[in-house]
């Protein structure tokens, strides 16, 4: 397959939650926690390698974090399967963003990236801090 096919294919579903016990909007602390599922549209399996992000903190700030797999794991997904797993980011503002790509192979060795949507972190109104 081409690399426009794996992007079709496989489906990355993103949601995020703010986190209010996490969160100390007087000290800049904006937790937020997110889902994401991943969706293996294909018919063979694939295997995530790793990610790449990007933290918008909504203050000019952006923070790049790559690394193996999805919180310990290089999870296998199956053809016609889900795989969801949890995580979470801290800003420093109520409202950002993040995005990025995930590295796979597929059972046949061949390896791509397929981007996750941009998805908005924003807290609820009555946790802002105004400045």
């Amino acid at each position: 397959m081409t690399q426009a096919d794996w992007r079709t294919t496989i489906e990355i579903v993103p949601r995020a939650v703010f986190v209010a016990e996490q969160s100390d909007p007087a000290a800049g602390r904006y937790a937020f926690g997110y889902e994401i599922g991943i969706y293996n549209h294909s018919a063979i399996p694939v295997t995530l390698l790793d990610r790449h992000w990007l933290i918008d903190h909504g203050n000019g700030e952006i923070v790049e974090v790559s690394g193996e797999g999805v919180v310990g794991e290089t999870p296998t997904i199956a053809p016609g399967n889900l795989h969801r797993y949890r995580s979470g980011a801290i800003i420093q503002t109520p409202a950002g963003c993040m995005w990025g790509d995930y590295g796979f192979i597929s059972q046949d060795g061949e390896r791509f990236r397929v981007a996750i949507p941009r998805f908005d972190l924003i807290a609820p109104r009555a946790y802002r801090v105004e400045h």
